[in-house]
């Protein structure tokens, strides 16, 4: 029978196999697996600990975010797995230029982030500058992405960790959309930008329950005969103080917020309501949404798109769908999917934004396209420059031969609808036609004539 002291050993022995065991569990839960540096999750909870210190102590906390310049191009030129070498390389790179007191993280994908103290942060910035742009050796194939870097200080910028990552990733994207200088801080100028942010989105959220943000509908005509067949929805925003404020006042911002996804869908399901008496009366043939990037991504759009019609009175038939090349080179898979759900429905798609890209002539012959509409850069052109004219023509051309309708957007002048009638484009808006409209101008404009469509339904 064992002695009591082999029994106590035999157990002190597997109670440190379980505390190390539980240790190494604990540690990979909280490692990046490729770089092997700690992940997001650790470095929140490291930062939030940071901050208390520093609270406590009267100090101040450097944040610097981090992000490669070129990594997709690498990814899509030399593969994935080219990519994971990089982004290893770039972690090893970082673990040796930090020093004791600093904390090294990946974020996710090619963002990383360091911890540090608030001192000289121009100086340590301009070294992790230095440090990720030197080259890189990946396949024998000598690389220089360079990276972008963003920075915030506690407490003289944020208050919190979460505000402190926030001004960070905003004096990042500051570098990442205006170029020059590789890194930036959070200064007044993004202080004045995050109040606009704030007060933009306060008042967002206080305009959706009012119904403030309302359908606007631009007419779409055919183009042999000018009589309009359909409209285009469009967003206003009937803003208090500001008065009438034009998607690109707001639909950015509300995309950042993440409320783009509740404006699409009050805007759309007014237009639907609004548009079904014009359908069932014969007044016009089509309704056609844009539909955000944002929310195509979600993999329940198209089911819940095809749920909010149904509490309309509006025909899946008389809807049009517009998707832009964005979606399609984001996620090919998903947006076969909801295309396909849709048009089971009788939905029709429309690709937006058609001869912007390479990807969209190839979902012309891959996806249940219906429609394409020609971008506006393209229609300003196309009575003015020869080779913009033959572009078009064979835009046209390809586009009928696979059998797909075609709309030009953006048709301002009678050179450039003459020009399109006589190429074969099928309808046509613009400003040569009439301007976006509120619900009630385009009632009476369609009620106003209504004996040409029925005159031509009889014919």
């Amino acid at each position: 029978m064992p002695e009591s002291s082999d029994i106590t050993a035999g157990l002190i022995e597997r109670v440190a196999e379980l505390e190390a065991e539980r240790e190494l569990t604990l540690r990979l839960a909280q490692t990046d697996s490729l770089t092997g540096l700690v992940n997001r999750g650790a470095f929140t909870s490291a930062l939030v600990e940071r901050l208390e210190q520093a609270r406590a102590e009267g100090g101040s906390v450097a944040l610097f975010v981090a992000d490669l310049d070129r990594f997709k191009h690498l990814n899509d030129t030399l593969g994935h797995h080219a990519g994971d070498l990089l982004l290893a390389e770039v972690g090893e790179r970082l673990r040796t230029l930090a020093q004791p007191h600093e904390l090294v993280a990946r974020l996710g994908g090619d963002e990383f982030a360091l911890i540090s103290d608030g001192a000289d942060v121009a100086r340590r910035a301009q070294a992790l500058v230095s440090a990720l742009g030197q080259p890189h050796s990946i396949y024998g194939r000598v690389v220089a992405p360079g990276a972008s870097i963003g920075v915030a200080v506690f407490p003289d910028d944020a208050p919190d960790a979460a505000d402190l990552q926030r001004f960070a990733d905003m004096a990042l994207y500051r570098v990442k959309t205006r170029g020059g200088r590789r890194w930036s801080a959070f200064d007044a100028e993004l202080r004045a930008e995050n109040e606009r942010r704030r007060t933009l989105e306060a008042e967002l959220r206080r305009a959706l329950p009012a119904g403030e943000i309302v359908p606007w509908f631009q007419p779409v005509v055919d183009s042999a005969d000018g009589r309009t067949v359909g409209v285009e929805v469009l967003a206003r925003w009937n803003h208090p103080e500001q008065g009438l404020l034009s998607p690109a006042a707001f639909v950015p911002a509300a995309e950042e917020l993440g409320l783009i996804g509740r404006i699409d869908e009050a805007v759309f399901e007014a237009a639907c309501r609004r548009a079904a008496p014009w359908v069932a009366e014969g007044l016009i043939e089509l309704v056609s949404c844009n539909v955000s990037p944002r929310d195509l991504l979600d993999p329940a759009f198209s089911r819940k798109l095809i749920g909010r019609l149904q509490q309309t009175e509006l025909p899946a038939t008389a809807l049009t769908v517009e998707i832009t090349e964005t979606f399609l080179l984001q996620d090919l898979a998903l947006s076969r999917r909801h295309i396909e759900r849709l048009a089971a429905k009788g939905v029709k798609i429309a690709l937006d934004d058609f001869g912007m890209g390479y990807s969209n002539v190839r979902a012309l012959m891959n996806l249940p396209i219906d429609t394409v509409k020609l971008d506006r850069t393209l229609i300003c052109d196309v009575a003015k420059d020869a080779r913009v004219a033959k572009l078009v023509g064979a835009m046209l051309h390809a586009a009928r031969a696979l059998g797909v309708s075609i709309v030009a957007e953006g048709v301002e002048d009678q050179g450039q609808a003459l020009f399109l009638r006589a190429a074969g484009c099928d309808r046509m808006q613009g400003y040569l036609f009439a301007r976006p409209m509120p619900g009630d101008e385009m009632d009476a404009q369609l009620r106003a004539g209504q004996h040409v469509l029925k005159r031509r339904a009889r014919a």
